[in-house]
């Protein structure tokens, strides 16, 4: 294993989809929409609300929340408005934590086989010196690191979002919270490795990159519920919770990340079958 040739394809294809402004575009607008122009919008509607019977009717759908969910808004303040700000910010965001890495990771894994035959570039790494493991693993960081800085960012810049806009309502920075931090770095980067890993799979194996990025749909509820879940459990349960469910999705990506490897062949990447 040559782990130099394995960077070198990591890099040619992070090069290749920097200078793909049609493909990233796209992308970016998707996590900059959802980690920061949604988020920023809602909170300030919320945070200044205006008016005795809105308010009350704020209040009133937090109070049709678990159990759980109403005894934290009700730790962080009194008020309404700062009450559902706190839920927007804690609970119901925390999907988006793991769907847009997700998003970016997949769209990229969907593309970076078939798109070597798409772009008549299968040929040439078809002939290169590296063997096929090398570059299923190139293939699988080029995947894997869009993602992954998506996640590390886009964390950055909604916490940044939610403490400017609800932190003064709620007595001062308070996000991350607990349960934030084990989601971000306990579970996201096993989920997205394992959505990486099934799609490398598949995208070595059809004919199109459509067919392959189907499989992200078929992962993506289970990983938002999961998400939700440990955004509303207590943090003593969330780390069990993201300790367990995270263990077993790396076991799971490292069995699929194995079999992709052997799934790959030099035929396959000439668009040849076998």
């Amino acid at each position: 294993m040559n782990w130099g040739r394995s960077w070198t394809i990591t890099r040619t294809e992070l090069r290749q989809l920097r200078q793909s402004r049609d493909f990233w575009l796209p992308l970016g607008i998707v996590a900059l929409l959802f980690f920061a122009v949604l988020p920023a919008v809602l909170l300030f509607a919320v945070v200044n609300v205006e008016g005795p019977e809105l308010a009350t009717r704020i209040g009133d759908v937090v109070d049709t929340l678990p159990s759980g969910i109403r005894d934290a808004a009700a730790a962080a303040s009194d008020k309404p408005n700062a009450q559902a700000s706190y839920v927007l910010a804690v609970y119901l965001f925390a999907p988006l934590a793991i769907l847009v890495p997700l998003t970016v990771s997949s769209a990229v894994g969907a593309h970076t086989i078939i798109g070597e035959r798409e772009r008549g570039t299968g040929e040439f790494l078809a002939h290169s010196p590296a063997d096929t493991a090398e570059i299923y693993i190139g293939k699988m960081w080029a995947s894997l690191l869009p993602g992954y800085a998506t996640a590390i960012f886009g964390f950055g810049i909604y916490a940044l979002i939610v403490n400017l806009i609800a932190g003064p309502e709620l007595g001062g920075w308070f996000f991350p919270t607990g349960n934030w931090v084990i989601l971000v770095f306990g579970l996201v980067p096993p989920f997205i490795a394992l959505a990486v890993a099934m799609i490398l799979m598949v995208s070595a194996r059809v004919s199109s990159a459509a067919a392959a990025q189907q499989l992200s749909s078929l992962i993506t509820l289970p990983l938002i519920l999961v998400a939700y879940g440990l955004a509303a459990s207590s943090l003593s349960r969330a780390a069990i919770f993201a300790a367990v469910i995270g263990a077993g999705a790396w076991v799971l990506a490292i069995a699929a990340l194995w079999r992709g490897s052997r799934s790959l062949s030099r035929e396959r990447l000439l668009g040849l079958g076998g």
